[in-house]
């Protein structure tokens, strides 16, 4: 009983907490399936009917299919050549124990103290002198670079923790560095490599600034983020279809993440990051 009665402060916070999350979520979700009227007269009431109107309008009007693929292939493609990227360089510091990697590794912490906006206007000057300005193939080349500081501090802490024996054991077998890096350390840090998916997967597809700037509104490579403003209008917003649209854009996201979250869990019960 006593036990229980300290838990108690301790319980209170966290379901109060949970209801903090939970009532906008419904209120975000049952939006979706009403009129501008219905939200606005009966905002937290449920819906009247569950038809999914407001979903084919979002999608037809702001096509989203088109802007899913879009976003979908900027985000695997730069995922890709973030992991391509990102490993090898955490696996070279894990390893190192001299000055020069040291240093290296508090560049890449620097990274950190960049501003995303900061970087907007060399990264436009960038994109028109490349010859790549208004294509997608820019932001797969440009997303990566800025997921590298946290991709490289999250894998070099995971890499840290593999017991040197084990390298030492495949060298002995006759294992290059590559294949070391493939069959040793790329298995154990899983966990790692799922934190860095998931965290880097959040950040590309919700990217808008860059993706605007970069990509533009053109209907025919413009991402999710860029495509959802358009059901916005000036007379009146329905924000029913709005709201719709926003949730269709999530589905991917909570795919991804119940893929990935055992890994994640695993990582953070671990204790493996050590930032």
């Amino acid at each position: 009983m006593k036990l229980g009665k300290r838990w108690l402060p301790a319980h209170v916070l966290v379901w109060s907490y949970a209801v903090l999350l939970i009532v906008p979520l419904y209120y975000f979700l049952a939006s979706a399936f009403k009129t501008n009227d219905e939200i606005f007269a009966h905002p937290f009431a449920l819906p009247t009917s569950f038809g999914f109107g407001n979903f084919r309008t979002a999608f037809d009007s702001a096509d989203l299919g088109l802007a899913v693929v879009n976003s979908t292939l900027v985000t695997v493609f730069a995922l890709v050549l973030t992991l391509g990227l990102a490993l090898p360089a955490a696996f070279a510091l894990a390893r190192s124990t001299g000055r020069a990697a040291s240093i290296m590794e508090k560049v890449f912490s620097l990274g950190f103290l960049i501003p995303t906006f900061a970087a907007l206007f060399p990264t436009f000057l960038l994109a028109a002198a490349t010859g790549l300005f208004h294509t997608r193939t820019f932001m797969v080349l440009f997303l990566p670079a800025t997921a590298m500081p946290l991709s490289v501090v999250i894998l070099v802490q995971f890499m840290r923790t593999i017991p040197k024996e084990m390298e030492e054991a495949a060298r002995m077998d006759g294992a290059s560095t590559f294949a070391v890096l493939r069959h040793v350390y790329i298995p154990m840090c899983m966990p790692g490599i799922a934190t860095v998916l998931l965290l880097n997967f959040l950040t590309f597809w919700n990217e808008y600034l860059y993706s605007l700037v970069i990509i533009g509104p053109d209907p025919a490579q413009r991402t999710v983020q860029v495509a959802l403003p358009t059901l916005k209008s000036i007379t009146g917003t329905d924000y029913g279809v709005l709201t719709a649209g926003t949730v269709l854009t999530l589905v991917p996201v909570w795919v991804v993440y119940t893929v990935l979250q055992k890994r994640m869990q695993q990582a953070l019960v671990s204790g493996a990051v050590k930032m």
